[in-house]
């Protein structure tokens, strides 16, 4: 009987250490959402300048407004579908609207085991209308959790 109860008490701790040590103490701290990220600047000066009032919505996305009258917003994060090859946003600069199409692929990326997997996006094209923007300027295709500029937008 002592026997018995001995090897019962060895599995169920020898199945507790198993479990504990299975689980991972980590959080996760790092960012999770890939971002297109987006700098506006004067065409007039080439610098950098963020608008008085930045409007933006996804036009795909059932309008949910991303930005509503925001001031200095610098850059602009825009968040790209991965379901899709597509994401069209409407996008106010100072009172005046533009759309803006962006065509990509996307690829699932590992972050870590903590905080398990995410999508990226590979910019391939750049649509857009020339009400107040008087162009794009790709400065990285890549489009990750890294804070890096992805484009310029001259306006």
């Amino acid at each position: 009987m002592k026997k018995a109860f001995r090897l019962i008490i060895a599995s169920f701790v020898s199945a507790m250490i198993v479990i504990i040590s299975s689980c991972s103490p980590d959080a996760c701290f790092e960012e999770t959402n890939a971002y297109l990220k987006a700098s506006f600047c004067l065409d007039l000066t080439k610098k950098i300048k963020a608008p008085d009032s930045l409007t933006l919505y996804g036009l795909n996305a059932g309008g949910s407004r991303i930005y509503d009258k925001a001031a200095k917003i610098q850059p602009a994060l825009l968040p790209l579908n991965p379901s899709s090859d597509t994401s069209s946003f409407a996008i106010r600069i100072n009172g005046v609207t533009d759309t803006i199409i962006f065509v990509y692929t996307t690829y699932p990326h590992l972050i870590s085991k903590e905080c398990g997997y995410t999508f990226f996006h590979y910019l391939d094209t750049i649509l857009y209308s020339r009400n107040i923007i008087d162009y794009i300027y790709r400065s990285n295709n890549s489009i990750t959790t890294k804070n890096e500029e992805n484009i310029r937008i001259f306006y």
